[in-house]
């Protein structure tokens, strides 16, 4: 099977660069408590490590 990440935004992007900003845009996260499931690869590390203060990340099988 291959493995998801599951990426939950815990915190308001407010006051935040806008690199990052635009990096939830890009995950699909626009609220707070939303979740979204991204396949795991290299370039959804990549956004996930931009964003890491403001994002929970579970690895799931999908």
């Amino acid at each position: 099977m291959a493995k998801s990440l599951k990426i939950t935004q815990v915190k308001s992007k407010i006051s935040e660069k806008q690199n990052q900003r635009d990096t939830l845009r890009s995950l699909g996260l626009k609220r707070i408590g939303q979740t979204v499931v991204r396949e795991d690869n290299k370039q959804n590390r990549g956004y996930v490590h931009t964003v890491r203060h403001l994002v929970t990340v579970e690895e799931v099988d999908a």
